[in-house]
């Protein structure tokens, strides 16, 4: 599925994208942008005049000049109605292959005496009980209140691998759509019909709730006011043509009009903002609004968790470091034992190394040994075995504790060891075995590779990046380091996070943070942009506004990438069409008046063959751009990572030169093409 939604365009999306762009010339739809509504009106006006050229005014031009002007105003509009609507054609491609997966299920309601009943999927309600067994479609989203099961996602996600839920905890929340692999669930609804997360998806990729961001309302207003001065301009012309005795025949004056104000980014700006939220899609993100895309363009810090994050997380048994007078041997065999009955990751890799240097059990060996399950108040594992021989595997410090408390000596080493594997970025465990402490394991989480450059990319931005850890200040400086991170926060608490949210907020910044589990919703919903985890709990879900369908918390760094994308092609093709107003200057202004004022020779440097060829010639360069700048506007203007400053300066010299120079080499072609073709 993830395949098929970063499909970019298809025959069936270009072919309803055109029959789009003439549904769209509806003026109900039209005026939600005032530069193209004014277009519309003109088009409409030019139409007139083509079957009554006098209508208005008695005017000596005929009637083929009046349509040529009307149906270059026509393509103006189907061309920009169309770049809009293959947008949304993308979003809605997108929309009707997450249908699919929300076609009719039924579900195993549970009733209060415990028996099931099957009712379909849309008529479930918030707080309703539901089963889900191995090969069944979960209906819709809730929480995990009982069992365990691997849950496959790929109809969310695209990813193949299915990952293991369970009650309780930050991996407990479930998804409708996605399917049970293995054993069984019991689910707790936790979304009434039409609000479930898929629902959410698929209205959002739509487009059909997309509403306009601050920024694109400021530019629409900017726009619209730029519109209305033009249309002063030109209403002043008329006295002044009086005045010159030119006569100026109203299709000219409303092409004059049509040139002048800032069609190209007027017709393209509602397929930039949707292009932009169709590509955090594609990168399969859920962002709740296109808000929280441009939020992102614009973060100035990003607050990261350490684990599984910038390292992988699963802290992995790398070295065995006995203590004085304790053999490589004798501590390899102590850290067995104590990890023989311990089912984490960790204590599978303890196992696994020691298998490697030669050790091994038999499976009946420790039967008749007692579990010690590791606790968050004693910090230690490990087993009472018969006879009264306890063995132990722990932090530092509490292993100390528990050998303090059984008169045993504490060895003269194992703080200097402790403190080297710390330096180095691992975590300390100690072993010990009654009164006697063996030695250490060094378990060790990797950094990403790759990410030390990101976050240099990052600071080239003038982003500030912070890393939050757990861990003791020794180990997060280690990692911070290797990282490459500005800053670090150590032995970090849920209010630790929030803290430093808002500190960073209060300097006037913007935040952006990522988090999956229930501790992490109040920072995630303080945080500017806050990126949940799909694995994670409702809470972060629902305080999020982004939600990332593969649950790769690194995707952070790219979503910023695609907010600042989506900023800055609109930025430049803003550029670029105010521009091309100062070709079009040179072109029209001097075919109007040269007559009248024979000094403006001087400002026809393009030696247009005409003034209908001038007028003609900018007026249809005008509306070509607009296809022409439709793939920059769909794939965004490429994003390099570097100051606002010198963003500024590559995308003025870029887009505001090339604004400039392109219409003059455009509109010159365009009328050596008409006069060559005895059009004009």
């Amino acid at each position: 599925m993830a395949t098929e939604r970063k499909k970019t365009l298809t025959k069936e999306i270009v072919s309803q994208a055109s029959i789009d762009a003439f549904k769209k010339l509806n003026p109900a739809v039209m005026v939600k942008n005032p530069v193209m509504f004014i277009v519309e009106v003109g088009t409409v006006i030019t139409l007139l005049l083509s079957i009554w050229p006098d209508l208005f005014i008695v005017s000596d031009v005929g009637r083929g000049y009046n349509i040529a002007v009307f149906f270059i105003l026509l393509f103006t509009l189907l061309f920009a109605n169309f770049a809009e609507a293959l947008a949304e054609g993308r979003g809605k491609a997108q929309a009707d292959t997450l249908r699919k997966t929300k076609s009719e299920t039924m579900a195993k309601l549970v009733q209060k005496d415990g028996s099931f009943k099957q009712v379909p999927s849309t008529q479930l309600k918030k707080g309703d009980i539901v089963r889900v067994d191995a090969g069944e479609m979960i209906p819709t989203d809730g929480e995990i209140i009982e069992g365990l099961a691997s849950i496959d996602e790929s109809a969310i996600t695209g990813e193949s691998a299915p990952v293991i839920k369970e009650a309780g905890g930050d991996f407990s929340s479930v998804t409708g759509g996605t399917r049970v692999a293995s054993d069984y669930i019991v689910v707790k609804v936790m979304t009434d019909p039409g609000e479930s997360f898929l629902d959410r998806m698929i209205s959002l990729v739509e487009g059909a709730k997309r509403q306009k961001t601050p920024n694109e309302i400021a530019l629409t207003t900017l726009l619209a006011v730029l519109t209305l001065i033009f249309m002063i301009v030109i209403i002043t012309m008329v006295p002044m043509a009086q005045y010159l005795n030119v006569q100026l025949d109203l299709a000219t004056l409303i092409a004059l009009l049509v040139c002048l104000i800032p069609t190209t980014i007027g017709g393209l700006l509602s397929a930039i903002g949707i292009a932009g939220m169709d590509r955090v899609t594609q990168f399969n993100v859920l962002a709740m609004s296109g808000k929280a895309v441009e939020a992102a363009g614009d973060i100035d810090t990003l607050i990261l968790d350490k684990t599984g994050t910038i390292t992988y997380g699963n802290r992995m048994a790398s070295e065995f470091l006995p203590v004085k007078g304790v053999s490589s041997k004798e501590m390899t065999f102590a850290a067995l034992k104590a990890s023989v009955k311990d089912e984490t990751p960790e204590g599978r890799s303890v196992v696994e190394l020691a298998g490697k240097l030669g050790d091994s059990w038999a499976e009946d060996e420790y039967r008749e040994a007692d579990v010690v399950e590791f606790t968050a108040e004693t910090r230690m594992s490990g087993l009472n075995l018969p006879g009264g021989i306890q063995i132990r595997k722990g932090a530092v410090d509490a292993i100390k504790k528990h050998i303090a408390s059984k008169g045993g000596s504490i060895p003269s080493d194992l703080e200097e060891i402790a403190n080297r594997i710390a330096k180095a970025g691992g975590t300390p465990l100690a072993v010990a075995v009654d009164e006697r402490i063996y030695g250490v394991i060094y378990l060790k989480d990797t950094v990403k590779p790759g990410l030390k450059e990101r976050f240099a990319e990052l600071r080239a931005m003038g982003i500030k990046t912070i890393m939050c850890t757990g861990d003791n200040p020794l180990t997060a400086a280690t990692i911070a380091l290797e990282a490459g991170v500005d800053d670090f926060i150590a032995e970090a608490k849920p209010e630790d996070k929030i803290a430093s949210i808002k500190k960073e907020q209060q300097e006037g910044k913007l935040v952006a943070m990522t988090g999956d589990g229930t501790n992490d919703a109040p920072a995630l919903a303080q945080a500017d942009v806050g990126l949940a985890m799909n694995s994670g709990t409702m809470a972060a879900k629902e305080a999020a506004n982004m939600i990332d369908l593969d649950s790769d918390p690194t995707k952070l760094l790219s979503v910023v990438s695609i907010g600042k994308q989506l900023l800055i092609t609109r930025g430049a093709l803003t550029t670029f069409s105010i521009a091309n107003d100062i070709a079009k200057y040179f072109a029209i202004i001097p075919a109007m008046f040269i007559l009248a004022m024979p000094q403006l020779e001087a400002l026809n440097i393009m030696n247009l063959a005409s003034p209908k060829s001038a007028i003609l010639s900018a007026l249809i360069f005008n509306a070509v751009i607009i296809p022409l700048l439709i793939p920059i506007a769909m794939k965004g203007v490429k994003y390099r990572a570097m100051s606002a400053d010198r963003l500024l300066a590559r995308n003025v010299l870029i887009y505001g030169i090339g604004g400039v120079i392109v219409p003059f080499i455009g509109i010159k072609l365009i009328d050596l093409v008409l006069y060559g073709l005895h059009i004009v």
